[in-house]
């Protein structure tokens, strides 16, 4: 219920920092959860942001509060008001996957999971207020939009005549319409990078095994999918990437990124001067074969020059002849898009099922098949229908239980990070430094996919890379430079990112209409 208390409080580009202010002056976790639970319900029917509301946010907020009266430390995020992808299991809640099969809201059937996956129990450690759960197209299987999603498409907040970005559309736009201090998002081709760079937010696409993907819906779960923040500025991002990373027994790959973790975390090792001196490779044909856009083209030299400001080195295309850009494999019908890796996928989903508990509607791989039959994913105009020549994702629909044959994936994981290690090594690169988009972002209703520059290959690779807003081209549409790095190089890439958008600050709050 709206109070005197929640309705004094400002929730507009509300940060973490603020958010402990706040609470340090007196104002209430209660309080800051109704006025962003308000601002829900004033702008989210417009912006079909969150989809599920947390029925316990009020709850769980009084209970930080009454842990803080007791004396006691609730964790990092006490109180912070934030959102989760609709992927990620939340217990009690269902996990949608975007489509009204999938949604007995929508007509469908719900998948009810028994528990968190690892990542959301974290939020709930770290003291974290889940608001609800957020918008995806239908099996997350866009990287522009959620336009096909059974509870509405997704609007840009901060670009309102602009795709969202996909598939953690609903997350960005949470975000950057302030219906939620921050966000999880999950990619597994653009879906953290894509829909960040489309709203002028900050997200962290981690490196593959850094942070459990254990119960969240997966297109590629034991080769691609990662879990990571979506913020509005780089602070807030790695704080929560502190939260979030680490070894889960319920994800063995994760103790990949044992003894990876920066001594005391990320967000301490933010830096405003960490750009002075680094070497920085740009984008050129040697990392792939597609130029950009003239609009792109003229944001980017800018961005280079604010780059050049900071006293960093460029280095113009370091992997001119490398062979890296001859790697790529895009499927027909993609948009570009190599899908190596979401080979899985049917051996993946049947562990996901599993795994939502004895209750679950639907608990494995073949009573999912059978509850979508009336819109098979798979066949001729699914959503995945670019799977379909690939023998040993036929073979993984075939028999979901047996572990898939990955060896074309893992051929050009190989490939990537051999080629990439040898070019950071030969000129010495501290990162990279690329538009995170090659062609202008699209116009809602276009049917046109956002024109990215990395996507598959930091996918396949597992690399990192982090974007932050680098402002507007001429026509208006958003800018944003991703920072790539070598595996585990989060630290240094947030404070590459943190120097640059104390630098720039290119980041401007929208405002919603509704």
């Amino acid at each position: 219920m709206t109070t005197a208390a929640s309705t004094a409080i400002d929730p507009v580009e509300m940060t973490v920092a603020d958010v402990e202010t706040a609470l340090a002056r007196g104002i209430t976790a209660e309080a800051l959860t109704q006025a962003f639970l308000d601002r829900i319900a004033r702008y989210n029917p417009r912006h079909v942001a969150v989809i599920t509301a947390n029925p316990d946010a009020l709850r769980e907020a009084r209970e930080i509060d009454r842990r803080r009266a007791a004396g006691e430390a609730p964790g990092p995020l006490a109180g912070v008001p934030v959102v989760v992808k609709d992927t990620m299991d939340m217990a009690g809640l269902p996990s949608t996957g975007g489509w009204r099969l999938l949604s007995a809201r929508a007509g469908g059937v719900d998948l009810i999971p028994a528990t968190d996956s690892p990542v959301v129990a974290r939020m709930r450690a770290a003291g974290a207020v889940i608001l609800g759960k957020t918008n995806v197209p239908v099996l997350s299987a866009s990287g522009s939009h959620a336009d096909d999603s059974w509870a509405g498409a997704t609007l840009n907040a901060a670009y309102p005549g602009r795709v969202p970005g996909g598939s953690s559309a609903g997350t960005a736009t949470a975000v950057a319409g302030s219906l939620a201090v921050l966000g999880l998002a999950e990619e597994t081709g653009g879906s953290i990078q894509n829909p960040a760079s489309a709203q002028d937010l900050v997200g962290i696409k981690p490196s593959f095994g850094l942070v459990p993907n254990a119960g969240v819906m997966p297109l590629a779960g034991s080769t691609r999918d990662v879990v990571g923040p979506i913020a509005r500025c780089v602070r807030d991002a790695a704080l929560t990437l502190d939260v979030l990373a680490g070894f889960s027994p319920e994800d063995p790959k994760t103790v990949a990124g044992i003894g990876h973790r920066p001594r005391g975390g990320y967000a301490a090792g933010l830096d405003a001067g960490s750009l002075h001196g680094k070497r920085l490779g740009l984008y050129g044909p040697g990392w792939r074969s597609q130029a950009l856009s003239p609009g792109t083209a003229v944001a980017y030299r800018r961005a280079t020059g604010e780059l050049e400001a900071r006293g960093v080195v460029l280095v113009e295309d370091p992997f001119a002849g490398s062979g890296f850009a001859d790697i790529a494999r895009p499927a027909p019908g993609a948009e570009g898009f190599d899908p190596r890796g979401i080979e899985g996928l049917p051996y993946d989903l049947d562990r996901y099922l599993t795994r939502l508990g004895p209750d679950a509607a639907i608990r494995s791989f073949e009573a999912f098949k059978a509850a979508v039959a009336a819109e098979d994913p798979f066949g001729p105009g699914g959503v995945l229908a670019f799977m379909a020549d690939a023998p040993a994702f036929r073979a993984g629909l075939a028999d979901p239980s047996a572990p898939p044959d990955l060896s074309d994936f893992l051929a050009a994981k190989e490939a990537y990070l051999e080629i990439f290690a040898e070019v950071m090594a030969r000129h010495r690169l501290d990162g990279l430094a690329v538009p995170q988009m090659r062609g202008e972002l699209p116009f809602a209703g276009s049917g046109q996919a956002i024109q990215e520059t990395a996507v598959s290959e930091i996918n396949i690779a597992g690399l990192p890379g982090v974007t932050v807003p680098a402002g507007r081209t001429a026509s208006g549409a958003p800018f944003g430079l991703l920072f790539i790095g070598p595996m585990w190089s989060e630290a240094a890439l947030l404070s590459f990112a943190f120097d640059y958008e104390s630098a720039t600050r290119h980041r401007r709050p929208p405002i919603l209409s509704l």
